[in-house]
């Protein structure tokens, strides 16, 4: 039974005997209902097989503020982002009074790291009193709510107890917590955030506001540790080792200095373990019945590198704990064993672990933090094979259009990566470059996450039988602009000096009419801008945009603002006048906690187009109505009538209910409506309504990754290379296409997969094959592709404006 709400608790023999909901209202039975008549938030999920009551995000800055003002040791901020529905993340800094106004300093400690890291080290020998700073961030999935909960009760103890092991931890570190790092999915309790955008998967493409908040408290302070607070892991390891505690199996990215990194994490990781156990006697197992963890019967927890050979790697930096490993930080995911406050206990005390390691080992453990940015400094990485580093990369772009290459370099500036300009021309390998050319040289401090953001990525399918997440990202083949290596042993004789300002203005020439190359999301963006105030806007078969001569004076002030520029040309005679389009795309509620239509939703509104979203109940009901474009993109459950659980509300209710979609969307096609499926799922789905009759294949799940594509001259295809790269998450492909017309197909080579993760036979069988097709006599089109996945693949979001605006 749950004790009792308690004002707070002031000793460590209080706190270590009772792991209470100190910062909670009074018990409620949980209800899927709405509950605080302003921001409607959740009680729980239908996901979580428990539910407790957590503290609602509607108490959490009052808390917060009336911490702040009992204890000098905590400074409550307001971060200048809000969440993608505009709700406020706080970040509470906690250190012991006497460094409290001092923070400068230590940042500026943690500065010198980057850029004299052999001083840097000096420094820390005969300064050993230093205080190291440890990054918790709470809840970056909504629906773990034991995250945020665990933070608050972590704020408390540290901001107004004086017991000798707060003290001592508080002697060693300053503590930085992003208390509520997913506002929008705490709130509507989801996983996602309002845009339905994985939080922890976007740390590559940093899209949403959120990621961002959490990319500046990482530059900012160059955490030692971070710990990243999720659930929920039962039964890994066993009855008798609830939960997880990272690092994690093979493979490891190598672009991490991992030596270093292994040195210490094993080790934290048995501690956070340890604490655990310890600690065992003081929970109250209030779900063990249902939920079958026994925490008092605890003898350790699922440390996957210890107890696993593979399934749970840390090769992507799209993770949170490992993006911070490329800022030096011993990064760790922690998955708490249940919904409830014993484990809001478990996460407690496995932070409270982590920090007593760190303690007691912070002087070694920032000595090899900061040799991992002396690696980087002086180009020499002894634990990696000799030349795998470039010297440097040459960045370049379209010159009529330097859009997606102006965005790389805000990116790499953003994750503290130095970029440079050349002084003036240069050569390399024969290839004469401009003055003003960017340059990134690798002899820097975070070398590791330069390269991983900028390499072509590897072919790990034969590194390991399965893959947690994607296995390739490469900012330039999916972001649309060139990065040239410079081997290590090469010689490079530019002359540079780093970037301090990345903007560039285009330009307009001449009265017009006007061409728009389509070239980037910019581009296409800005032509959808004239649509919609009501310009005669046409496209040429090759995808060009043609303004008229009256676009000029708007024109200048948009292209006055990206570095693009557009020329006049004379319209041909077969361009095709555009009108705005209505778009609708299918509303994935949030199956199996995700919503799979996000990233296409995402990439259709930078591109400029107005959307709206229906589900399948709200199609089978009223139709499409007067939409010009229906996309579907992302799970063929979206039209199944057997779900059940969290995901019962998502689908369609019976065999009349999908009858009765089909019948709306087959009428609707009939009637000229343009229909486009994205994806495997929905590639799949579209054969079950009836709109096709190939063979969708899929390579499985578990495979994704970059590939080439033989891309056929047509209107959909316009603007990309007849050998061109494409991304593919499920991979998909199309056979007995007699009834269609193939205009692209995976390119008919063994080398066709770039990098990535793509096992067996199904990727043989996919050489070669079709992957975007279109019906004959119908509009109907199916692409194989992930053309908006989770809004990093910019580069190909091109096909789906290509396909809304193709008739």
């Amino acid at each position: 039974m749950k004790k009792k709400l308690m004002a707070g608790f002031t000793s460590a023999a209080l706190l270590a005997s009772i792991p209470v909901n100190v910062l909670a209202e009074p018990a409620q039975k949980w209800q899927n209902v709405n509950v605080n008549e302003l921001l409607h938030e959740q009680n729980g999920s239908l996901f979580n097989s428990e539910n407790y009551d957590f503290v609602k995000y509607s108490q959490i800055e009052s808390k917060l503020n009336e911490l702040a003002k009992k204890s000098k040791r905590v400074s409550v901020k307001k971060s200048t982002y809000q969440s993608s529905q505009g709700h406020a993340m706080f970040t509470v800094e906690i250190a012991d009074s006497k460094v409290k106004g001092k923070e400068g300093h230590q940042k500026g400690l943690r500065k010198k790291m980057l850029k004299s890291p052999e001083k840097a080290q000096d420094f820390l020998k005969k300064h050993p009193d230093f205080k190291v700073p440890v990054m918790i961030n709470g809840s970056i999935h909504g629906t773990e709510f034991i995250g945020t909960d665990a933070v608050l009760q972590l704020v408390e103890r540290f901001a107004l107890d004086n017991d000798p092991e707060t003290k001592e931890i508080l002697n060693d570190h300053i503590l930085i917590f992003n208390v509520v790092s997913n506002p929008d999915g705490r709130i509507d309790a989801t996983r996602f955030n309002g845009k339905g955008i994985d939080l922890n998967r976007d740390f590559i493409t940093q899209s949403q506001p959120e990621t961002k908040h959490v990319v500046d408290l990482i530059t900012e302070w160059n955490p030692m540790v971070f710990l990243d607070l999720h659930g929920y892991v039962k039964n890994y390891g066993g009855a008798k080792h609830p939960g997880l505690i990272e690092p994690c199996t093979p493979p490891h990215n190598p672009n991490y200095e991992y030596d270093l990194f292994s040195k210490w994490a094993m080790d934290q990781a048995k501690s956070m373990e340890n604490e655990i156990v310890s600690q065992r006697a003081n929970y109250e197992n209030t779900n063990t019945a249902t939920s079958r963890v026994d925490y008092k019967g605890m003898e350790g927890t699922y440390i996957p590198q210890r107890d696993d050979a593979a399934g749970w790697d840390d090769y992507p930096p799209i993770f949170t704990p490992m993006y911070a490993m490329y800022h030096g930080a011993y990064g760790y995911t922690l998955e708490a064993p249940t919904n409830d406050w014993d484990g809001v206990r478990w996460t407690y005390d496995a932070i409270i672990g982590a920090l007593k390691f760190s303690g007691e080992n912070k002087n070694e453990m920032i000595h090899d933090q900061i040799e991992v940015f002396k690696r980087g400094v002086n180009f020499d990485h002894p634990f990696h094979h000799e030349g795998f580093f470039p010297k440097a990369y040459i960045l370049t772009d379209n010159q009529e259009d330097k859009t997606a290459l102006q965005k790389a370099v805000e990116h790499l500036q953003a994750n503290d990566i130095t970029v440079s300009k050349a002084q003036q021309t240069f050569s390399f390998e024969g290839v004469s470059y401009p003055k003003g050319t960017y340059i990134v040289e690798m002899d820097q401090a975070k070398a590791g996450l330069a390269n991983t953001m900028l390499w072509d990525g590897e072919d790990i399918s034969n590194d390991t039988p399965a893959m947690y997440d994607i296995s390739a990202w490469s900012l330039p083949e999916l972001w649309g602009f060139e990065a040239h290596q410079v081997p290590a042993n090469a010689a490079l004789t530019a002359k540079t000096t780093a970037v301090k300002s990345v903007k560039e203005s285009g330009q307009v020439i001449g009265n017009g009419p006007f061409a728009v190359s389509n070239s980037s999301v910019k581009a296409v963006e800005l032509a959808n801008s004239f649509i919609n105030r009501g310009y005669e806007v046409k496209r040429g078969k090759d995808g060009t945009f043609y303004l008229p001569a009256s676009a000029k004076r708007e024109l200048s002030a948009l292209v006055k603002e990206q570095p693009m520029t557009v020329e006049t040309k004379s319209i041909p005679k077969d361009a095709q006048l555009l009108q705005r389009q209505i778009v609708t795309i299918l509303r994935d509620g949030g199956l199996n906690k995700s919503q799979s239509h996000a990233g296409t939703l995402a990439a259709l509104k930078r591109l400029g187009f107005h959307v709206r979203e229906l589900t399948p109940a709200e199609v089978a009901k009223q139709g499409l109505g007067d939409t010009d474009v229906f996309i579907y993109s992302g799970s063929s459950s979206m039209i199944s009538t057997s779900l059940t659980g969290g995901n019962k509300g998502f689908g369609l209710e019976n065999a009349a209910e999908l009858a009765a979609f089909k019948g709306k969307v087959t009428e609707y096609i009939a009637s000229g409506g343009k229909y486009i499926a994205v994806g495997a799922g929905a590639s799949a789905a579209s054969r079950t309504l009836g709109l096709t009759n190939v063979t969708v294949n899929s390579g499985g799940g578990n495979s994704n990754g970059i590939v080439k594509v033989n891309y056929g001259s047509h209107s959909v295809t316009a603007g990309y290379h007849s050998t061109d790269y494409g991304f593919v998450y499920a991979p998909a492909w199309y056979t007995n296409t007699g009834s269609t017309d193939v205009l692209a197909s995976y390119e008919n080579s063994d080398s066709y997969f770039v990098a990535g993760h793509w096992r067996g036979t199904t990727r043989t069988a996919a050489k070669g094959q079709p992957v975007i097709v279109k019906e004959k006599g119908k509009d109907v089109l199916l692409i194989g592709l992930e053309p908006g996945f989770r809004d990093h693949t910019d580069y190909l979001f091109r096909l789906l404006s290509n396909s809304i605006f193709t008739k």
